[in-house]
């Protein structure tokens, strides 16, 4: 590992926002939140008893939205920039990214974001049930190769995962929606084809967003990974769905032949190159 790289491992860890697979997080992100922003900040440690405390919450619960695979969290800080009434997560394994994100919530002292280290696949530790309003996932790998299908993070496997602590839908109040933003043609066609095959309701669509006459406000982030472009697509792909149907483990096989027929251009084979020499 790179000196720059331990540098900032050792630094992520005297941060206070952000949390390397924490224990006893489910039902606890509210007080996470209040105790950063009334107290000291950053908050000392010991704070964090008051957190794996049973004392209730001494604010009204606000709307919690995770980022997934949150890379470098410029998603997340600008949500937060946008809805100081709103708190806000990004999960990521790679902390030499996520000290980005947690870097310039200290140096702007954003309160109401913060972040978790810890692999997707492992997020049902720290939530309870509807504790969770939104989720986004901005720009992941796209696991290209047909055998890593199962990598993508709109996959009926992961979609299930979030279903155990996403709020129930109610689109008027925007909550219990997953949002997809994506230059990846390719994962954007396989999200569509999930949200079909399952029966899921497609709230929003858009396979070129910045030409969309009347664009989400928040969907204007952009983070470092839209602006390399790999893929030399020049166009986004934005999706809103809900999750309030049972996902039918049956239907995976299903599933398994009828994304061999999505089409891999150019452009989406040498973000797969680019992707595997990181």
């Amino acid at each position: 590992m790179g000196q720059k790289k331990l540098i900032k491992f050792a630094a992520i860890k005297e941060y206070e926002n952000v949390l390397e697979y924490p224990q006893g997080m489910p039902g606890k992100w509210n007080s996470f939140f209040e105790n950063l922003a009334t107290g000291p900040y950053p908050i000392s440690l010991d704070d964090l008893a008051v957190v794996k405390s049973d004392t209730p919450a001494q604010t009204p619960m606000k709307a919690l939205t995770l980022e997934l695979a949150c890379g470098r969290g410029e998603y997340a800080v600008g949500l937060a920039r946008m809805f100081p009434d709103q708190n806000f997560l990004g999960l990521d394994v790679k902390g030499n990214r996520i000290w980005k994100g947690a870097s310039i919530a200290n140096k702007e002292v954003i309160k109401n974001v913060a972040f978790v280290r810890t692999q997707i696949e492992q997020a049902i530790q720290y939530f309870s049930k509807e504790e969770v309003n939104e989720i986004w996932i901005t720009f992941p790998d796209p696991q290209l190769r047909l055998s890593k299908a199962k990598k993508r993070l709109t996959h009926p496997q992961f979609l299930r995962l979030y279903q155990q602590f996403l709020k129930q839908a109610d689109t008027s109040n925007k909550t219990g929606i997953v949002h997809l933003k994506t230059d990846s043609p390719n994962l954007f066609l396989f999200t569509l084809k999930v949200i079909e095959l399952y029966g899921l309701n497609l709230v929003y669509k858009s396979d070129d967003l910045y030409a969309e006459a009347k664009i989400d406000p928040r969907c204007l982030i952009k983070t470092y990974y839209e602006g390399k472009d790999i893929a030399q697509s020049n166009k986004i792909h934005y999706i809103q769905f809900t999750l309030d149907k049972d996902l039918p483990l049956s239907l995976d096989e299903v599933l398994k032949e009828a994304i061999k027929d999505i089409p891999l251009d150019a452009g989406e084979l040498l973000r797969m190159q680019s992707y595997e020499q990181e």
